[in-house]
């Protein structure tokens, strides 16, 4: 019996290999590039592209559960309904399936639609899958660490209704205890949907404090403003996907991201440990600066 991992190589998808194998599966890692797979000597590397069928239908001959992880392109949602599509005629019947806390309700927004519109494919064709609805990564906040640092500006449109961030580290354990529970199951398991989410609600000028008080100088938040949050992504991302992150911050600023009732608790107790903090991953990144 054979997980295969999507993404393998990200940051996700790569934590996700790494915690299978030190609990005993058998792991195939899709890769684009096999030269830039640096995974441990058991995992099988297959060479893929989700818009290439013929490369996923080999490497998906023989799988009995599937991490489908897809990455924020311009064609996310055609690769998805591509590699579910293929998943389903080589009879894979156990999926985890990363998509995004509330997609049905960041309806305007890009790739929260898209990943919304591959769970009603999924809900729709019957398929066996836990979809893990991640909130914002806290990890996000590398891309800018130095507007923190070094002009003493937290510039994330976060807002005040609050986001309930996540470590990818947590992501990526829960992923992997998903995989295995679907994977050594008797029988298929129904769809089910997990919200995953820190143990905290933060706002912008929360974080601020956070980083002020890991930094021991004053940051102040200056997030509101998405025009200029969209200019700054196209310095270093395509003007389209720029777009897309500044339409996700205004629904933050008007809608949060927040969990439901017993997210927390229910993570929890599947970790067997407390969820990580921010500010933990703050302390983390300033000591690695």
């Amino acid at each position: 019996m054979t997980i295969l991992v999507t993404g393998a190589t990200g940051n996700i998808g790569s934590q996700v290999i790494q915690h299978l194998v030190d609990r005993g599966a058998d792991v195939r890692a899709l890769v684009r590039d096999p030269s830039k797979a640096n995974f441990p000597a058991s995992v099988a590397v297959v060479k893929g592209d989700f818009l290439d069928v013929d490369s996923l239908r080999t490497a998906f001959d023989g799988v009995s559960t599937q991490f489908l992880l897809n990455a924020v392109v311009s064609d996310e949602f055609t690769q998805a309904l591509i590699a579910l599509n293929v998943a389903r005629s080589a009879g894979i019947e156990r999926i985890v399936y990363l998509s995004v806390i509330h997609p049905d309700v960041y309806v305007n927004v890009p790739h929260f639609a898209g990943k919304f519109g591959v769970e009603r494919m999924i809900e729709q064709m019957g398929m066996n899958a836990t979809i893990l609805r991640p909130a914002y990564f806290m990890q996000n906040d590398l891309m800018i660490k130095d507007a923190i640092t070094g002009y003493g500006v937290y510039p994330m449109p976060v807002g005040d209704k609050g986001l309930a961030m996540i470590d990818v580290r947590d992501i990526a354990e829960i992923a992997a205890l998903e995989l295995l529970r679907r994977e050594q199951a008797a029988q298929p398991l129904p769809i089910t949907r997990i919200n995953l989410v820190g143990p905290e609600t933060l706002t912008g000028t929360g974080i601020a404090a956070i980083w002020s008080e890991v930094l021991a100088r004053p940051i102040s938040y200056g997030g509101d403003n998405t025009e200029s949050f969209e200019q700054n992504l196209k310095q270093f991302m395509p003007a389209w996907m720029a777009y897309d992150m500044r339409l996700m911050g205004e629904r933050f600023l008007t809608d949060g991201m927040l969990p439901e009732g017993g997210d927390v608790e229910r993570l929890t107790t599947l970790l067997g440990r407390p969820l990580r903090t921010y500010r933990d991953f703050a302390t983390q990144t300033s000591a690695a600066a």
